[in-house]
């Protein structure tokens, strides 16, 4: 780039917070990392760029959490426990049955999550503002020194001992310089998907017919061959009851995008406000008690399923899946399939590339661990990541990044950021396992292989 082309911006800031630790990013892993990390007694900022806590379960109207547990042991124990047991006694998870609390998904209202969020951060005394976007970092050595955020009222910076990147596509992390990886072979991402609300769904029909939730694509080569779609797609998700006549929609693929790039993510919220025009004609000619659907809105933050996939002090693969590990230094357990979905449209039924989802699952009890390393960084002191953005091949990064995941991997940053706060100027890497874990039993998390002492 010529010097006609750049410009030289210097400018002092003040440092609006000065906290024991940092949290970038308010879904599913920020708010657990910032729950976990006050109720250590750390003193917490947490910035979100959206207008309410929760990401994708949220703004992004993502229908369900994944499973919450092994089909015998919950294994998102602690804060994500805490989630749901609010979340259930507010009326906002459908199908929810305390009595089978360890298996299936949970289908969401996001107006009573925001509120669930909101109060949880409050009532931990986490300090935290929307509309807050941490717009760069200052690094000396392998130890970030702080960040800058934007909002309404300027700019502005914010220093802390402990930095936890949540923003699920590790932006705090390669901006200040660590590793990352990103896609398959080739580049190419999972698909984003713009969730949707609908009305006017007659669910006892739905069920009476048939249909299902993730069924309901099977009637799909109809709908391509009379010529709904502009870009034929047999893979469809579906879409989940959220009330009576309610139902919200994972329907529709937006290849091609990248979280990381707005100009992409720019054309990608305008393809899929149009696609689901498409879908909501499919679902009325094809699929039986959705005649009288009507879209009633598009969530206001696209869902994505892949982004960066930062690189830790350790890569959790998918033979430590298939292996069902064990680590000494575990902060949880997970269970979620494989699931990848398609980076290009599909002519096939069932896609090559989705089909881990299907042969990939474990039996009731089993799951793999997940090292305290996987959420370091390489090449930095003071930072942790949680969320969808850890250190994970490909593959594996398939069952992580689901919401119970994160609220798995956020509660362990969350605790960790703590500790290394209050004893260790910051450095995450002189956290002791045992310290760590201690904690986390402390808080109710799933550890069977930890010390119990």
């Amino acid at each position: 780039m010529s010097a006609n082309n750049e410009i030289s911006y210097v400018r002092r800031l003040a440092v609006r917070h000065d906290v024991d630790v940092f949290v970038a990013g308010g879904g599913s892993a920020g708010v657990a990392a910032a729950v976990a990390a006050a109720r250590q007694g750390a003193r917490v900022f947490l910035a979100e760029r959206h207008t309410c806590l929760g990401g994708m379960g949220t703004a992004g109207l993502v229908p369900a959490f994944m499973e919450f547990g092994d089909g015998v042991n919950f294994l998102a124990a602690g804060v994500g426990g805490d989630v749901l047991d609010r979340l259930h006694h507010a009326g906002g998870a459908f199908g929810y049955r305390p009595e089978a609390h360890r298996g299936g998904c949970v289908n969401i209202d996001a107006e009573v999550l925001k509120r669930v969020y909101d109060t949880l951060l409050r009532e931990a005394g986490v300090m935290f503002s929307f509309q807050t976007s941490m717009i760069d970092v200052q690094k000396e050595g392998a130890r970030v020194e702080a960040v800058i955020c934007a909002a309404k009222s300027g700019v502005f910076a914010v220093r802390a001992k402990t930095y936890i990147d949540c923003t699920g596509d590790g932006d705090l992390c390669a901006w200040a310089g660590a590793p990352f990886e990103r896609g398959d072979a080739a580049g190419l991402m999972q698909p984003g998907t713009l969730c949707s609300h609908w009305t006017g769904v007659d669910w006892e029909r739905v069920v009476r017919e048939g249909q299902g939730i993730e069924g309901d694509g099977k009637l799909i080569d109809r709908g391509i061959e009379a010529g709904i779609f502009t870009i034929p797609d047999r893979s469809l998700p579906g879409m989940w009851p959220v009330g009576p006549t309610m139902g919200s929609g994972n329907i529709g693929h937006l290849f091609g995008v990248d979280g990381t790039d707005e100009r992409s993510v720019t054309d990608a919220l305008i393809w899929g406000r149009k696609l689901v025009t498409e879908y909501e004609r499919y679902y009325r000619k094809f699929l039986p008690g959705f005649e009288n659907i009507k879209l009633a809105g598009t969530g206001s933050l696209l869902g994505l399923r892949e982004s960066r996939r930062i690189m830790g002090d350790y890569l959790l693969t998918i033979d430590d899946y298939l292996r069902r590990a064990v680590f000494e230094d575990e902060i949880g357990r997970y269970a979620y399939t494989i699931d990848i979905h398609a980076s290009t449209p599909s002519d096939k039924a069932e896609p090559l590339s989705h089909a881990p989802f299907h042969t990939m699952r474990y039996a009731k009890g089993e799951s793999y661990g997940i090292p305290y390393r996987t959420l370091v960084p390489r090449d930095l002191q003071n930072v942790l990541m949680a969320g969808r953005c850890v250190s994970t091949d490909r593959m594996v990064y398939g069952s992580i990044r689901v919401m119970p995941g994160c609220l798995i991997t956020g509660q362990a940053a969350g605790v960790a950021a703590a500790i290394a706060a209050s004893e260790h100027h910051g450095d995450t890497r002189q956290v002791a396992a045992t310290e760590l874990q201690r904690r986390l039993l402390g808080m109710g998390a799933y550890l069977p292989h930890a010390p119990k002492s």
